[in-house]
């Protein structure tokens, strides 16, 4: 697979730039760590960069201080989910990734999962219920329509915040407690049982590009909070499917990513099932992370593209939604 990235990018060009970090979503330690990489991998090619933490100060500094475009690095609400991105379009400052509408159609779980059935992209069977819906005698019911176990998410948030395997009926008013610490409508999704997939996207429209598929191994089959970030024993695979499968894959992300309206970059998680080795698309990230952890620096290696050449490249395609 050839990089899709140009590699002459004048540094000095991209003018003084805000590295978008913390924030203050619950996916703020994530941030923290995916902005500080960032920021480092800039200055390490000759970029203007400096560290911006909207929890610590307005975003209309940007503008004060004269910054020439932003890397967002923030994850989550407040970040991920198009309000950011409104702020900065109304400011005039360029921003990496997706615009306004893309992020907070991909943030919504639920919302993305509509949009993919609709157009006869396979996801997981699901259920949406508001807080005032589950009630315990509702919650009991789930599992009857869903089968066991099941997936209980909090929509709006990422990193795996808030999401429980209930395993059996006695699981689910636990599962559905946590997760209501997080949002107020709630997403119960069928559990397909098989391999962990995930599949970055750079680009945007006809010239966007899959990268290679990573098949992820977590200790227990638990990819969590803790097995993303503070663990060093989770695989991930290269080159571990088939190579008409992968191809498969691939091409049904860049459908995905499509759909909803992405730029720039992406990663899309999916589950592959193991009865029939067929993928289910579960959610598209539009700020992925940027951690010594995390998959789209892995997936860009893979194709050599190194961490400071993909955040300069990333960089270099900020813009605006507006003309």
């Amino acid at each position: 697979m050839t990089s899709p990235i140009a590699h002459n990018i004048d540094a000095r060009a991209l003018g003084k730039v805000a590295v978008l970090l913390g924030g203050y979503s619950a996916e703020r330690p994530v941030s923290l760590m995916s902005g500080t990489g960032v920021l480092d991998a800039l200055k390490s090619v000759g970029v203007d960069a400096h560290a911006f933490d909207p929890a610590e100060q307005p975003l209309q500094a940007l503008k004060d201080q004269a910054f020439d475009r932003a890397f967002i690095a923030l994850h989550g609400r407040g970040g991920e989910d198009g309000t950011l991105q409104g702020a900065l379009e109304w400011l005039g400052v360029p921003y990496t990734g997706s615009g306004v509408t893309a992020s907070g159609v991909a943030m919504d779980k639920t919302m993305t999962k509509r949009l993919w059935a609709n157009e006869g992209l396979p996801t997981p069977q699901y259920l949406a219920l508001t807080r005032a819906e589950l009630t315990r005698e509702r919650i009991r019911t789930i599992p009857d329509e869903l089968g066991l176990p099941v997936v209980v998410k909090p929509p709006h948030e990422g990193s795996s915040i808030g999401i429980t395997k209930a395993a059996g009926y006695s699981d689910m008013q636990a599962a559905v407690e946590l997760a209501l610490g997080f949002d107020d409508e709630l997403l119960f999704e069928q559990c397909i049982e098989g391999p962990e997939l995930t599949c970055a996207v750079l680009g945007e429209g006809d010239g966007a590009m899959a990268l290679p598929v990573i098949e992820i191994r977590a200790e227990a089959g638990n990819y969590d909070f803790a097995n993303k970030y503070e663990t060093d024993t989770t695989q991930y695979l290269f080159g571990s499917l088939p190579a008409t499968l992968e191809v498969e894959i691939r091409d049904l992300v860049l459908k995905a990513y499509r759909l909803l309206g992405c730029r720039g970059w992406g990663r899309a998680d999916l589950m592959l099932r193991q009865s029939d080795m067929k993928p289910f698309l579960l959610e598209m990230n539009t700020s992925p992370g940027m951690t010594s952890h995390s998959l789209v620096p892995k997936a860009a290696k893979a194709i050599g593209i190194d961490y400071p050449q993909l955040c300069l490249w990333l960089l270099a395609q900020a813009r605006l939604d507006r003309k």
